[in-house]
């Protein structure tokens, strides 16, 4: 469900974010596939324009909005949380900017 936070497992190499760390969904609900768009987060990144701060798990998050992947669904097993709705329109104004919609 798109918002919705899961904790993924560890992966990535080169640039990309490694260790476990949380998701969030991007993806439409009405767009059902085998496979799930979403946002990667951190903790320790550098705070961007483009990397909105939301809270999760009770500790302040950056959304990597520069961060996308497509993940299989049966990668979303834990469930987290949700996004506030001010989070999610935050996250929207960063993927705008990043993708140039």
């Amino acid at each position: 469900m798109r918002g919705e936070v899961y904790r993924l497992p560890a992966r990535g190499r080169g640039h990309e974010q490694r260790g476990r760390r949380f998701a969030v969904v991007l993806q439409p609900d009405w767009l059902r596939l085998r496979t799930c768009i979403v946002a990667f987060t951190s903790t320790s990144a550098r705070s961007t324009s483009f990397r909105p701060s939301v809270l999760i798990a009770d500790q302040e998050t950056l959304v990597m909005c520069d961060q996308l992947d497509t993940v299989d669904l049966d990668r979303l097993t834990e469930p987290i949380g949700f996004l506030s709705i001010q989070e999610m329109q935050r996250v929207d104004e960063a993927l705008a900017l990043v993708l140039d919609l």
